[in-house]
């Protein structure tokens, strides 16, 4: 790793990961693309376009091999390349390439994605068969309804699967046209087993999808920006919904947005201690319930554990 291990704090992670005593991370939202199309998101964020509304400074600009040297310098064992389409006609591309990344890069779990196109369905049921373990849906992004009529048939098949959804449909840094807790009930009405996991808790509207994930016992949330400093300077997180934060502690998922956060990794995690919900809830957290979610063992050198439990805070 050389320099890296200082400029990127590498035993700044370390340190967390020993304090609360867990072999490895697992992250369910970091972002690995076809160059061209990182290289365009990039450009996006530093010209603080309409999706980010800010100054989004990229912490990780290191090409693709130090990106995953670093990852596993952190001990992250199980990690996603979170893809997802603009417009039509990319999907099925993206989720090719990302077969192919999975394939050549061990702790991978393949991801997929989908839009609201003619022959979704086919594309996502090909990714399924062929082991997508996880799919990305970008309701910002994309300005889609997730209840449009085209996309039916793929959530019904998701559901069915099994396989869980990363959802960006919090209103979160900038409101979307179709983002917020509404269209995700309208959408869990219809599909109430689909394992949707919440992006960045669903920030700004952090109340109205806990509601959620209490309602529905397939939906999960992750922390992707959540609580940091930056975070915290838009999208504050209420302190009165700390308390539901443990009562869901088994249905919490350590994200973090690599390579794209505007601050160090080790933050994030640093973020999520000083809430204060105890060790038990932080293995869970990065650690046993995304293990537990996505079956790991040996394949990526964890073992599934106990989580919190449905109680409050950890004595």
């Amino acid at each position: 790793m050389g320099d890296l291990d200082v400029g990127d704090g590498v035993d700044a992670v370390r340190r967390f990961r020993e304090r609360i005593g867990v072999p490895a991370l697992v992250d369910v939202h970091t972002h690995f693309m076809p160059e061209r199309v990182l290289d365009k998101v990039w450009a996006y964020f530093d010209a603080a376009g309409p999706l980010v509304g800010r100054e989004w400074p990229i912490t990780y600009r290191h090409d693709e091999a130090e990106r995953l040297a670093l990852l596993r310098a952190f001990g992250v064992r199980a990690f996603t390349s979170m893809v997802y389409p603009h417009k039509p006609g990319m999907a099925r591309w993206l989720n090719g390439w990302a077969a192919g990344f999975a394939g050549r890069t061990p702790g991978c779990l393949r991801t997929a994605t989908l839009f609201p196109e003619e022959g979704v369905e086919t594309y996502v049921r090909e990714a399924v068969e062929d082991g997508a373990r996880i799919f990305k849906a970008h309701v910002q992004v994309g300005a889609y309804d997730p209840n449009d009529p085209l996309l039916r048939p793929a959530w019904g098949l998701l559901a069915e699967a099994g396989v869980p959804v990363v959802a960006h449909c919090g209103s979160g840094p900038v409101p979307g046209k179709h983002t917020g807790p509404g269209p995700v009930a309208r959408l869990l009405a219809a599909h109430p087993r689909l394992r949707l996991v919440v992006a960045h808790l669903g920030m700004p509207e952090y109340t109205g999808f806990l509601d959620l994930a209490e309602r529905y016992g397939e939906v999960r949330l992750d922390t992707t920006v959540a609580f940091t400093d930056f975070g915290e300077g838009f999208a504050p997180f209420p302190v009165e919904e700390r308390a539901r934060l443990a009562e869901l502690g088994d249905r919490i998922l350590l994200g973090t947005d690599f390579p794209n956060m505007p601050y160090p990794y080790a933050h994030q995690l640093e973020a999520l201690e000083r809430l204060g919900l105890g060790e038990d809830w932080l293995r869970a957290v990065c650690h046993g319930n995304g293990a537990r979610l996505f079956g790991l063992g040996s394949e990526a050198g964890l073992v599934p554990e106990a989580g919190p439990g449905t109680g409050g805070p950890p004595a």
